[in-house]
């Protein structure tokens, strides 16, 4: 039967698929609309099974506060391609999945995936879908949520790194300015912890075998090399906790400081840094 523009053209704005893909599923329909829904919409799942075992390490961060800022939300989304990333339709639904999340309050990747977006169907189906249109593996690789005083998201240009902090102890205060200058700092130094306190203790072994060794090696005597180890442990501290850190902007202070004299009570309690690639 013939299949009319008018047809072809419905189908694409239901689907998002390409003109020619929509015209070949609705002659395969014999010009059932719902059936070439259908056909469209396997070929999606057939691409999600065969682009498994692919590495999706492209993509793109998304992030978002609440209105009151005491909520942030964090995705990331990837793709194959670094072309794919950049494409609209892929930025546009990173977009709707992220607006979805601060929405309905998931909890997980998979519950995220399971909510719906406004035409009714889930976040994982259209992902499915514009696999099926792109032909490349898609994936929620993280999903951070963070709730404070005050959560302050930051995405860096090339929206492959993206963090949250969160702020307790404001006062009152508009942190925003700090607080972006706080993600930043996380973004480029890429601390381990908020404090010395919130390091694994696998961390610390480790670091400080390596202070032993080290000073074994430069010949110090044995009965001193544990106060070396925990000497360069400090030094460790100094370096890989973001509050003991000196702040980017102004080495004269650490990041610490820099919160207090926005407001004594001022810290940061949690961040999270997510990159892709």
């Amino acid at each position: 039967m013939a299949i009319s523009a008018q047809d072809v053209n419905k189908l694409r704005k239901e689907t998002g698929a390409g003109m020619m893909d929509c015209k070949k599923a609705l002659e395969e329909a014999n010009g059932d609309f719902d059936a070439a829904v259908d056909i469209l919409r396997k070929k999606g799942q057939k691409i999600s099974a065969k682009r498994a075992d692919k590495e999706a390490s492209e993509g793109m961060v998304f992030a978002t506060t609440t209105s009151d800022l005491s909520e942030g939300i964090l995705i990331a989304l990837n793709c194959e391609t670094d072309f794919v990333a950049k494409n609209e339709e892929f930025v546009k639904l990173g977009n709707s999945i992220l607006e979805t999340a601060a929405a309905n309050g998931a909890s997980s990747v998979d519950d995220l995936k399971a909510k719906t977006l406004v035409d009714g169907r889930s976040i994982n189906d259209h992902i499915t879908d514009l696999m099926g249109k792109i032909g490349e593996k898609i994936e929620i690789s993280a999903f951070e949520r963070v709730k404070a005083d005050a959560v302050v998201p930051y995405v860096h240009s090339n929206a492959k790194l993206g963090v949250l902090v969160a702020l307790q102890g404001t006062g009152g205060k508009d942190v925003t300015e700090v607080g972006k200058d706080v993600a930043m700092q996380i973004a480029a130094m890429n601390p381990v912890a908020v404090d010395k306190d919130g390091v694994d203790s696998s961390v610390i072994e480790r670091e400080m075998a390596i202070g032993r060794e080290q000073a074994l090696a430069e010949g110090k005597p044995e009965n001193i090399v544990d106060k070396i180890a925990e000497g360069k442990m400090n030094k460790f501290y100094k370096d890989n906790t973001l509050l003991n850190q000196q702040f980017v902007k102004d080495s004269s202070k650490t990041v610490a400081q820099v919160l207090k004299d926005v407001n004594g009570d001022l810290t940061v309690t949690q961040f999270t840094r997510t990159s892709i690639g």
